[in-house]
């Protein structure tokens, strides 16, 4: 199946998943780039000069590596203040304008991996909260930017950050240390008390997930893009073995995924993976028929 004719036959009940490929579409890249923001960093945390991520780390070891080794460590701001400074002068371009103003006109959330405001500038988005008890700036995940208050995550339209936002630096989730306690405070939310335990909360409104951006992986169809998939991110990929999980107690609830990617063919590994959890790869011949302006017209 085609990715446009997924988004048309699909377009009410979907949600987007978005990761930092939007931002390395077209002019993009030349001003929202994670390679030039880490080479910054990289410049002024370490004693060593380097140009480029080495290879045989992952990117979440390499952030870890930096706060560890980072030079005058008790002065300086935290790491996390310091990406969301550098990432402050990233922009938006047609295709964030284009993809936000679709998900807007069918009323769907978007989640997204991606930790700065560009998604939410293209669309006007201002920032709101679903609750208003028990709120902390590491993990706020009923925090959404939008264009109104909405009562059903799974289905109004919203832009959700999976793994911190920019507006709380604290929520930045960075290293191999940041996404275990989000997958730990995710599990308390998933598995609290015996009728979670068998996954039976989710697709209820008394669930302790439901004012947030878990009740969507759980309820809607997902099609992702712009994410690499890869071994090192950790948390998203433990969401989806429990999603798939879920539908396996519950397959009445099953809800489709597809994984949409443009360049080579994926690994063994990476297939190996997306079968396992029920998501369906859509392989596209360019980036252009992922973020073109034909796809979201």
């Amino acid at each position: 199946m085609k990715f446009k004719s997924i988004l048309q036959t699909y377009e009410s009940s979907l949600a987007l998943v978005i990761g930092n490929g939007v931002n390395l579409y077209g002019a993009a890249r030349n001003t929202n780039s994670w390679h030039n923001l880490l080479v910054s960093l990289a410049t002024e945390y370490l004693p060593q000069k380097l140009r480029t991520v080495p290879d045989g780390i992952s990117l979440t070891e390499f952030y870890d590596i930096l706060e560890l080794k980072r030079r005058n460590s008790a002065a300086a701001k935290t790491l996390q203040q310091k990406f969301c400074y550098l990432m402050a002068e990233w922009k938006y371009y047609s295709h964030h304008q284009s993809i936000v103003n679709w998900a807007m006109s069918a009323d769907v959330p978007i989640l997204t991996t991606n930790f700065e405001q560009v998604l939410a500038d293209a669309g006007d988005c201002v920032l709101h909260r679903n609750k208003k008890g028990g709120f902390t700036d590491y993990y706020p995940w009923e925090s959404y930017y939008g264009n109104r208050k909405i009562n059903d995550p799974a289905r109004e339209f919203g832009i959700w950050h999976i793994n911190g936002m920019q507006h709380y630096h604290r929520s930045v989730r960075l290293g191999l240390t940041h996404y275990m306690g989000s997958v730990e405070r995710a599990r308390r939310w998933l598995h609290r008390g015996e009728e979670r335990k068998l996954f039976s909360g989710k697709n209820i409104n008394r669930w302790e997930g439901m004012s947030s951006w878990l009740h969507i992986i759980f309820n809607c169809p997902l099609v992702i893009f712009g994410l690499a998939l890869e071994e090192n991110e950790v948390f998203f990929r433990w969401l989806l073995i429990e999603r798939a999980r879920y539908f396996k107690k519950f397959p009445e609830r099953r809800k489709d995924a597809w994984y949409v990617y443009a360049g080579r063919q994926n690994g063994d590994g990476k297939q190996f993976f997306l079968d396992g959890v029920g998501i369906k790869p859509v392989h596209v011949s360019t980036y252009d028929e992922i973020y073109g302006e034909d796809i979201w017209n």
